[in-house]
């Protein structure tokens, strides 16, 4: 057994991250300012989208994407199931319904057929979520939009460096939310980023994520200006310096955090590809995943306990885990709310039955790496039935 315990998710901090927050601290300008417009313009360019708009995380870029959509009482927005509740959560607090599209087993991605199904007259929006880092097949998804004259926001949480058919994911929807939590690809502790090619969109976020107020705090001092007007009832959702010096140290290594995730993710297929017991996620062709998240799906046929015990032997082995995701439709708000019930998502419940995320981090070496293998090893040699 492992003596020091694998904690899930631990970020790559490294003495980089801690010396530009040092600086902003010095700097006597700690809130939205210069690091901010900086990281903005970084991550644009990263990932090709004319405008990337800094927020305090990734629901509020999806919530904005909805309200610079128009989304609101009556109009119905189309999403997986098999995600965190903030997808859904976002669309409720426009006064829309979230309107769940089954997953395809193989990839644990929207099934496009799905989404083709539940598409009504109050349809007005898609969320494509990229779980785990995988894009959505997202041909087929614009394809649908442009058809049926909807709107697609990419929920890209884990998808920070992902790649379809060579176009980067926050180049491709009308809008793209991306996560900078401490277990995403890259953090700033706690942030976000809408990205969108909509200039118009982009300028009206800017106002939005600060009270609705024409010019922020930097502008009125860059500008000499002590006077602002507030022309939307907006939000307080802005990204600060100081987690915008995080972001701009963290974005400069994602591409080398990526490679090693891609190492750690190649050692843990080859292990598992020997064990019955344990099925991977399938990657479909012409993309970049962007390694997020690590989950296997255990084959209860083949063992004589369920997933929640197999997570209590990992933990008695000092691997920590997760699971990702109940479906959200199993949530008690939902199903009171709404009526749905198991059955409702067949494919998204049975991942949630057999899923378990392993770590993987860029702090994480390949001996950890080997002892998380051992540990699953372990258990499903032993309660093989």
């Amino acid at each position: 057994m492992r003596q020091k315990p694998l904690r899930f998710g631990t970020p790559f901090i490294g003495q980089d991250e801690i010396d530009a927050v040092t600086d902003v601290l010095k700097s006597g300008w700690i809130s939205t300012g210069p690091k901010t417009q900086e990281f903005e313009e970084r991550f644009r360019d990263y990932v090709g989208a004319k405008n990337a708009i800094a927020l305090y995380s990734c629901t509020d870029a999806m919530e904005l994407s909805l309200v610079l959509a128009g989304i609101g009482n009556g109009d119905e927005v189309i999403t997986s199931p098999m995600t965190f509740v903030a997808t859904a959560n976002i669309i409720i607090h426009q006064g829309a319904t979230p309107v769940f599209a089954d997953i395809k087993r193989e990839t644990l991605n929207i099934d496009p057929s799905e989404i083709i199904k539940k598409i009504t007259p109050r349809t007005r929006a898609i969320i494509p979520v990229h779980y785990s880092g995988q894009p959505c097949e997202m041909d087929e998804i614009m394809d649908i939009a442009e058809r049926y004259k909807l709107v697609i926001t990419e929920d890209a949480a884990h998808a920070t460096g992902a790649e379809y058919h060579g176009k980067k994911i926050g180049s491709i929807g009308h809008t793209t939310a991306f996560s900078f939590h401490v277990q995403k690809t890259m953090t700033t502790a706690e942030g976000g980023m809408l990205t969108t090619d909509n200039d118009e969109w982009a300028n009206k976020a800017k106002i939005l994520r600060l009270h609705g107020m024409s010019k922020d705090a930097w502008g009125r001092s860059s500008a000499s200006q002590v006077l602002y007007d507030v022309v939307y009832p907006g939000y307080k959702c802005n990204m600060t310096d100081i987690q915008s010096a995080i972001g701009l140290v963290q974005l400069a290594k994602l591409e080398s955090f990526i490679e090693t995730r891609q190492k750690l993710v190649k050692i843990y297929n080859e292990a598992f590809s020997q064990m019955p017991e344990i099925d991977t996620i399938k990657r479909i062709d012409g993309i970049r995943h962007s390694e997020n998240m690590y989950v296997i799906l255990i084959n209860l046929d083949l063992l004589s306990i369920d997933r929640n015990e197999f997570i209590r032997c990992l933990t008695a082995e000092n691997i920590f885990c997760s699971v990702h995701f109940r479906p959200v439709h199993l949530h008690s708000y939902y199903s009171d709310t709404f009526g749905y019930k198991r059955g409702d998502y067949p494919n998204a419940e049975l991942a949630f039955d057999r899923a378990i995320t392993l770590p993987l981090s860029p702090s994480m070496s390949e001996e950890d790496v080997h002892d998380v293998i051992n540990a699953v090893k372990k258990i499903a040699i032993y309660y093989r039935k």
